[in-house]
């Protein structure tokens, strides 16, 4: 028992936190120190995306030329127009029939819009008017009749 030393101090320090040690302050501090720092730079940090290669994706690695969405034929913008002024309605009158903004009827109208079937078929029976297929412009009818 006389070989025990009590003098002996053990001393304990708390170590930094995970964000502590990732605060630029802390990283600063450490350069000065002459300490070695390792930084990373994570992808997709946050998000379950690190390996999906969709198909869109290759079939753009893929494609050499400039690729663009088809857009609403001008034409069709006329006829929507012409129709729109035959029934007496504004661009926002039509968007509130039909349940959609005065932004996409004027979209529709330029040739700006990306076409979509069921806005498309809005806007046919709201002016009366075909807006798909060969005979653009001719009267919504109720389609071939059966005998």
């Amino acid at each position: 028992m006389a070989e025990s030393d009590w003098d002996t101090v053990t001393v304990l320090r708390k170590k930094g936190s995970a964000a502590q040690s990732k605060s630029k302050q802390a990283i600063i501090t450490a350069q000065r120190k002459g300490e070695e720092v390792e930084t990373s730079k994570k992808w997709a940090a946050g998000q379950n995306k690190q390996h999906v290669i969709t198909k869109n994706t290759a079939k753009l690695d893929r494609e050499t030329e400039e690729l663009s969405h088809q857009r609403v034929p001008l034409e069709v913008g006329k006829v929507i127009q012409l129709g729109r002024q035959n029934k007496g309605l504004t661009q926002k009158d039509l968007a509130t029939k039909i349940n959609e903004k005065p932004q996409i009827i004027a979209e529709y109208e330029c040739g700006k819009a990306i076409p979509n079937n069921q806005v498309m078929g809005k806007i046919e029976r709201a002016i009366g008017l075909k807006l798909r297929g060969k005979e653009i412009g001719q009267p919504l009818d109720a389609g071939p009749k059966k005998k």
